[in-house]
């Protein structure tokens, strides 16, 4: 059944309703670049949405989400109608309706064309009762990205993708499908016309999205979602940047959760250290200690399901403590802690007949029921058959969260580890949801529990620790998990082509909204890595938010970062380089908070006028606006292909700042020590020395590099790093502004209350073409050095270092808002005086 033909059209409060032969039309302007475009062949419009922070209307679940979402007043667009269309425009967009055939296009200010429907086949119901929205293609130049957490490359032209979460353990990197998140949003731009536009599909119901893979003859080429039921409820999302779509989608859906500093070290994990016999806890603490002694930085320990197993069958029971291998939880928590380290439970939502709380989960009535609703649904699930928590009705939300505090959270537990959330052993999808007392079906829920898993751990955490940041980690997640979770990529496969095409995976999840995103290092499934594998596996892992290592060997192994000894050197680099790099990365985590822009993009977000960076498959991505990195990611290799993008220079942080000119491809050497990275030449990045334990370690001392070819700005970000109080006010924003040229303006502008504890400033300041004349620091001029070492021991100073061609600046911080640091590169002969332009 197509919805084929318009028949009219009427005002509503918030916007239109379009009568259509077939189906109706909701159309909701909610700002100039978010349109929604819901339609009904039902022509009904039941708002119940579980993705949304922001509505323009009244929805079934406001009050479940009264802490989140805000209800806005959608713009008031009048229309210009004629006898075969009806125009819309707001202030940056013109949306067109074509009558008959029924089908959209939509317009920049500009005037380009950047999106339309099929327009013979736009909205279609079909025998099975599937709803298919069908988009019109340019093969050769427009490109897809998003998807959520997608396998294979980036651009998803060409291919054909299912939403149908599932517990996808060892997938293949390349080409498995579907993984562990259902988030239905993608993004599309055509390279000639370069102006992006998002997708959006408010629907939890399994779907396929068919990218230009299949053709018809009959019609132009085109791409389709194609949705099992419910509505094809469309928020079209205006650029024209990929981070002004980004942006406008995660204002839709939430931001991503502010980390804690500590979430941003690393973690270690392994099933095998909560699978001994007993005693588990003190092997635990030598672990520990062997990362302290091989001066291997960690900050957090992932817990593994064991800690729950039943003392006589082994098998797993949420919320149950095996005393033969913790015999004192309390004191566990509290020795890690004193440690430095955060101990992080894993948790699964499955309930198997013999669990000792299950008299408690009945009486409570908090399961998924049959399809008649009488008894509660069994299913497949780890050790055998088992019932499935509903975290959509209220019943089963606080029994859990109950349970989580008396259990995990009071023994002192901070974190919450939402593991197999998918609900895949639910085979029926007509089994029965509470859905908040108005009933429902898995059909429509299945995912849906996975962020409700979040909520509930959110709440929890709240109560038992009000001040505190929640850190919750999601394996499965629907639209809008960002705002509650940090996610990972699952049970991935130890294999060369994990470690290249889980960048991609990263990437993707990013331009879905989630920032805070992260894959298992040195691989979950399969044996254990081998020793170059792993090591290139960690020199990925350092720029990932989750940065942490995770097995379940096939091998009998555990994979540690310390297990090929020949490695070590090169490991314990990767590890000091994620740990210098955390006052950028924090500052990043910042930014994806406010913004949604994650802190891992790909090349053309940032270098949106280069073609080449939409089909790049070189697998280098950029770290934050500042730094272009390129893991080495092939076997045995002894160069590394990149492909710099045009309009700026590059400088080659790891071969004394060479400078390369953009828009080339090149080929540079590489050892089992490199790590390359690329300095942006309009740039600043941000290192420390001083922290090797995010939860312990005090900032001392902030390092600057910069790159001063063009105006630039970076925003450094500080805050205690593990309270609310930074809603409050109780944060360091610190805006430094590059203004270059021959003399050089570096402004720091710094907000809020918080006193952060860096005392001592260092800048590179790159400058290949002549070194420095003079320094000020806040007004005043500071000494020059000849000698490098005693630049080194002074409090104060400069030195320009001919070997990479580099401003070395050093001095204390001065104690006030606003100061600048001047570097001046103007002419002057060998007695000191300017020479006169003239």
């Amino acid at each position: 059944m197509l919805l084929n033909q318009f028949q009219s059209i009427e005002k509503t409060t918030n916007g239109y309703l379009i009568h259509g032969d077939h189906a109706d039309v909701m159309l909701v302007f909610m700002s100039d670049d978010v349109i929604r475009i819901r339609t009904s062949f039902e022509r009904s419009f039941k708002e119940s949405s579980y993705a949304l922070v922001t509505t323009a209307w009244k929805d079934e679940l406001d009050d479940l989400f009264k802490d989140e979402r805000t209800c806005i007043t959608a713009l008031d667009i009048p229309y210009e109608e004629t006898d075969k269309k009806i125009t819309f425009v707001t202030g940056t967009l013109k949306l067109v309706l074509r009558k008959q055939p029924f089908s959209f296009q939509l317009y920049d200010k500009s005037g380009e064309l950047i999106y339309q429907d099929l327009k013979e086949r736009a909205f279609d119901c079909d025998q099975l009762g599937r709803l298919t929205h069908y988009s019109r293609v340019d093969r050769d130049h427009d490109h897809f990205y998003g998807f959520g957490e997608k396998t294979g490359h980036l651009d998803k032209k060409g291919k054909r993708l299912r939403m149908s979460p599932k517990d996808a353990i060892g997938h293949d990197p390349e080409f498995g499908e579907p993984l562990y998140k259902h988030i239905p949003f993608y993004i599309r731009i055509n390279d000639q016309v370069k102006s992006a536009v998002g997708l959006f599909y408010n629907n939890s119901y399994d779907s396929v999205f068919d990218m230009c893979n299949e053709i018809s003859g009959y019609w132009d080429r085109y791409c389709y979602y194609q949705t099992d039921g419910g509505d094809l409820d469309l928020f079209l999302i205006g650029g024209p940047a990929v981070s002004d779509v980004v942006e406008r989608y995660t204002w839709l859906t939430g931001r991503s959760a502010l980390p804690t500093k500590q979430s941003l070290g690393y973690t270690a994990s392994t099933m095998y250290y909560a699978e001994l016999d007993k005693d588990c806890d003190e092997e635990i603490y030598k672990v520990i200690q062997k990362h302290f002694d091989e001066k291997i930085y960690i900050d957090n320990f992932w817990l593994a399901s064991g800690y729950s197993s039943g003392e006589k069958d082994n098998l797993r029971y949420i919320f149950n403590w095996n005393n033969k291998r913790f015999p004192d939880p309390e004191g566990f928590f509290e020795k890690m802690s004193s440690m430095g380290i955060n101990v992080i439970p894993n948790m699964k939502p499955g309930i198997l007949k013999n669990h000792p709380y299950m008299d408690v989960f009945k009486k409570n009535d908090v399961f998924v029921k049959t399809p008649d609703g009488k008894d509660d649904y069994i299913g497949r699930w780890w050790g055998g058959y088992g019932k499935f928590v509903d975290f959509t009705g209220e019943q089963g939300r606080n029994t859990w969260k109950e349970l989580l505090k008396e259990t995990l959270l009071e023994k002192g537990s901070k974190t919450v580890w939402n593991d197999n959330c998918e609900y895949d052993g639910i085979e029926d999808r007509n089994a029965q949801c509470d859905c908040n007392g108005k009933k429902g079906t898995m059909a429509e829920m299945k995912i849906i529990h996975s962020n409700m898993m979040a909520y509930v751990g959110r709440q929890a955490l709240a109560e038992m620790y009000p001040n505190e940041r929640p850190y919750i980690i999601n394996r499965a997640g629907y639209a809008g998990i960002q705002r509650y979770a940090q996610a990972w990529g699952g049970d991935n496969l130890t294999d060369w082509r994990t470690v290249k095409f889980n960048i991609s995976t990263i990437l993707g999840m990013g331009l879905s909204g989630c920032a805070n995103m992260g894959c298992d290092i040195g691989g979950f499934a399969g044996p254990a890595p081998e020793g170059e594998l792993l090591l290139r596996w960690i020199q990925s892992g350092i720029f990932q938010p989750r940065f942490c290592m995770n097995s379940a060997n096939s091998d009998n192994t555990v994979t540690q970062p310390w297990m090929y000894e020949e490695h070590l050197e090169e490991v314990r680099a990767a590890y000091a380089q994620r740990y210098r790099m955390m006052p950028y990365l924090y500052s990043l985590m910042r930014h994806a908070y406010e913004t949604g822009i994650p802190a891992m993009r790909p090349l053309f977000m940032e270098f949106p006028d280069d073609v080449q960076c939409y089909s790049d498959e070189n697998m280098t991505f950029m770290f934050g606006p500042s730094v272009l990195v390129a893991n080495v990611v092939e076997k045995g290799a002894k160069t590394r292909k990149i492909y710099l993008p045009k309009g700026t220079t590059w400088y080659d942080m790891n071969d004394n700042y060479r400078a390369y000119e953009g828009g080339q491809l090149i080929e540079i050497p590489v050892t089992l020590a490199s790590v390359p990275m690329f300095l942006r030449g309009s740039a600043v990045y941000l290192t420390t020395e001083d922290v090797h334990q995010a939860s312990t370690d005090v900032m001392r001392q902030l390092d600057l590099v910069i790159g001063a070819e063009d105006d630039c700005n970076f925003v450094f970000y500080d805050d205690d790093g593990h309270t609310k109080d930074f809603e409050k006010g109780v944060y360091s924003r610190t805006d430094i502004q590059v203004k270059a040229g021959d003399r050089t303006v570096i402004s720091f502008h710094k907000e809020g209350s918080y006193q952060d504890t860096v005392e001592t400033l260092t800048l590179c300041v790159v400058s290949k073409e002549k070194g420095a004349y003079w320094v000020t620091v806040d007004g005043e001029e500071i000494p020059r050095f000849l000698v490098r070492e005693y630049l080194d021991t002074a409090a104060c100073g400069w030195y320009y270092n001919l070997t990479d061609r580099t401003v070395i600046i050093k001095c204390p911080k001065p104690d006030k808002k606003d100061f600048d640091i001047v570097l001046s590169c103007e002419k002057f002969d060998l007695i000191g005086m300017v020479l006169d332009e003239d």
